[in-house]
């Protein structure tokens, strides 16, 4: 019941700073700093003289503005806003003020987003969405989290439980009330029954009516088995979402000398790393995050990959092969000068630096500034494709090849991320893999108890369903009651 304040924009000097409440005293503390006249209509921005309520000094000239508790409130509670300047000194005068009056106090952190959930504005995956979307670096990211946002993700997985549901509800019907009159023996069994309990979007065949007996329940089978393939092929995403919202951690690879750290100060355009003729000079691992092609991408440049003598080198090698075994995306560095031209003898090279691995790989032949000889061979060969991986010359002195080099990382993160846009909304959150997954060993379980005890497979029925209420917040008993009442009038 306590009122809620906190500043909504970002922190540090600019033009409007908007600080905002929430709670059933934010119309009063709009009222005790702006004073009369009244307060102007729902959502329509009035300038007025901002004054502490308990020196009444003025504080700033700005706009306020209030929003009534429901459906157009962020919150669903009474909500206000004040727009004032941007100065530290203002903002911080304004937050004093605004915690000097009774009932009000600071938010904690997503307490805002809390109160929404908590009156069912958003589920957890649309909230989830909005903290990506605050966090959205990349057009990629802010596609992604913008439809997460709005709800697709939630939808995808309440139309999953509301199957689980509608699936659960008649089989408890059938096992509590299959000897009374008021439910017929095959109306488990009956087509209609099951594109009910399939609902829209999941797939389900049609039963002819047959005899039931506890031990076949062909519509709710059907549509368990179908559910579960529908949720299995959505957790084979490849990681997309997961990628996408954290970014490709991609690491460079290759002996010493070779320009592994020359080429991290190019992508980046800056000297992150230490460049120096002498081998071995990278002794631990270098990262940053860049943007490229709209994609996010977190770029690691390690030690050289050799057989090292001097301990910390050796660690630093250890370092660098724990990276290559982690990374999403492998940039193979090696000498261009040094290199066979011909297809077999460079995939041999690269076979000898990385072990064989199904981790997508980029070769960077760089230094070819200093190739004399053979250059077009080798660009026949880098062209060439299979079995070597997408390939190109590079020259980190010069920067030649740096625009086929951006090309085909941005052809390698569209692949590995998808289309935040296209097809169904991907998984984001590792949380919801988890119970996604336990989701799917339950509805498999429900299988194997279905032919031994239907009490122990409506049990597998039910923790399936919850698993999904855990990923969007939704988890409620009265659903199922709900529905056996409704479709088959019991005791009516």
């Amino acid at each position: 019941g306590d009122t809620i304040f906190a500043l909504s924009s970002g922190h540090g000097r600019c033009g409007v700073a908007v600080i905002r409440t929430s709670g059933p005293g934010s119309r009063g503390a709009l009222q005790s700093l702006t004073g009369h006249p009244p307060l102007p209509p729902p959502r329509v921005l009035a300038l007025r003289r901002i004054r502490d309520p308990a020196t009444a000094e003025t504080l700033d000239r700005g706009l306020r503005c209030s929003h009534p508790a429901g459906p157009q409130s962020f919150t669903g509670e009474d909500c206000a806003e004040l727009h004032v300047h941007g100065g530290p000194a203002v903002v911080s005068g304004v937050l004093r003020a605004l915690g000097r009056l009774p009932g009000l106090r600071p938010a904690e952190p997503g307490e805002f987003t809390r109160r929404a959930f908590r009156r069912g504005k958003l589920d957890l995956t649309a909230a989830e969405g909005l903290g990506d979307l605050v966090r959205a670096e990349t057009e990629a990211q802010r596609r992604q989290a913008l439809r997460q946002m709005e709800g697709e993700l939630g939808r995808l997985y309440q139309r999953w439980s509301q199957t689980l549901t509608q699936a659960l509800a008649h089989l408890e019907a059938y096992i509590d009330f299959s000897e009374d009159d008021n439910v017929e023996e095959g109306v488990l069994s009956q087509g209609e029954a099951g594109r009910a309990v399939g609902g829209a979007g999941c797939s389900v065949p049609a039963v002819p009516p047959t005899a039931m007996s506890p031990r076949s329940v062909p519509a709710v089978d059907a549509t368990v088995q179908a559910l579960g393939q529908e949720i299995g092929a959505h957790l084979q995403d490849g990681r997309r979402g997961e990628l996408l919202r954290g970014g490709v951690h991609a690491v460079i690879a290759g002996p010493p000398n070779v320009g592994k750290s020359s080429l991290l100060n190019l992508l980046c355009q800056r000297p992150a790393a230490i460049v120096s003729p002498v081998a071995g000079t990278t002794r631990d691992v270098v990262e940053v995050a860049l943007n490229v092609g709209g994609y996010p991408l977190v770029l690691s440049d390690t030690a050289g990959l050799r057989d090292a003598t001097d301990p910390v080198e050796q660690e630093g090698v250890s370092r660098a092969r724990d990276r290559l075994r982690q990374a999403d995306l492998v940039l193979a560095v090696l000498d261009a000068a040094a290199v066979p031209t011909e297809p077999a003898g460079l995939g041999a090279a690269l076979g000898s630096l990385l072990p064989p691995a199904t981790t997508p790989c980029i070769l960077v032949l760089n230094k070819a500034d200093l190739l004399r000889g053979g250059k077009g061979a080798l660009r026949d060969t880098c062209a060439q494709g299979t079995p070597l991986p997408p390939a190109t010359l590079l020259s980190c002195k010069t920067g030649e090849g740096l625009d086929r080099l951006l090309e085909l990382l941005a052809r390698q993160l569209a692949q590995l991320c998808g289309d935040p846009l296209a097809g169904s909304p991907s998984l984001t959150q590792s949380r919801h893999s988890l119970h996604l997954g336990d989701c799917v060993a339950a509805l498999a379980q429900y299988g194997r108890e279905r032919q031994r005890d239907l009490g122990l497979a409506a049990e597998q029925l039910r923790l399936a369903r919850r698993h999904l209420g855990l990923i969007t917040g939704h988890v409620g008993a009265e659903d199922i009651l709900d529905i056996i009442f409704r479709d088959f009038c019991v005791g009516k």
